[in-house]
């Protein structure tokens, strides 16, 4: 039995919220994992159905369970949790939420900027931009589809290892990602984003539009990502 101390002052389904994810985070119960039924928790812990739900309820709503319709709660696969008011690159999210972070380059080239461009980044018609095309993951899964577009005075961005951070690797050049502007919006993925994402074709995605400035208030970058809403959170 592992009964919980009615006499605390912390509540039943407090404490039976605490066990469960001390548990998950022994390893007891894996990332994927399904937990015992609710009747089974009551016959551990010696609480009421009450308690059980609303400590399940509860857990799933903070992202740490999963309910699954006629399946069961299932521990859910860890989100990244990354705020708007502050320039993080995904690599700097991931170490902060503590998952491993992986980029998977898919394509870096040089092509002709279009017309949101040559209004976001100051440049006029008949400029190339450099596009890098990346898939990030977040302990092996893919996450995020990322396309960015710099001017050409990022040409040397073409010959550099973009395996890691962006940013950091920017910084050595001492460029500063200071600011930003955020446009946020849903979409669907399509054949070849839903591959790369590994999801379904028609898998609801959220649509990131940014555009990033340096310390100076330069335009730096425009940014465009498809984003799995099931691994990824933002808080504003």
């Amino acid at each position: 039995m592992r009964k919980l101390q009615a006499e605390s002052s912390s509540p039943l389904y407090q404490q039976l919220m605490q066990r469960i994810r001390s548990d998950i985070e022994k390893g007891d119960y894996p990332i994927g994992s399904r937990i015992p039924p609710e009747h089974e928790l009551e016959k551990t812990y010696q609480v009421s159905r009450v308690t059980v739900r609303r400590a399940l309820a509860e857990l799933t709503e903070n992202g740490l369970l999963e309910r699954k319709q006629g399946k069961g709660t299932f521990v859910s696969v860890p989100r990244i949790s990354q705020n708007l008011k502050n320039v993080h690159s995904f690599h700097d999210a991931c170490k902060q939420n503590g998952i491993v972070p992986g980029t998977r380059v898919i394509s870096v080239s040089s092509v002709p900027a279009d017309l949101t461009d040559q209004k976001e980044l100051g440049l006029k018609s008949g400029d190339r931009v450099i596009e890098t095309l990346r898939v990030r993951m977040a302990d092996g899964v893919p996450v995020v589809l990322e396309r960015n577009h710099f001017s050409m005075a990022f040409a040397y961005l073409e010959d550099a290892d973009l395996n890691g951070s962006l940013y950091s690797l920017l910084r050595d050049y001492g460029i500063e990602p200071k600011d930003a502007t955020h446009d946020i919006s849903l979409t669907y993925a399509r054949e070849p984003e839903a591959g790369l994402l590994e999801v379904a074709a028609g898998t609801p995605l959220m649509k990131l539009h940014e555009v990033i400035y340096d310390q100076r208030g330069r335009p730096l970058h425009n940014s465009f990502q498809l984003i799995r809403g099931d691994r990824f959170i933002f808080r504003i």
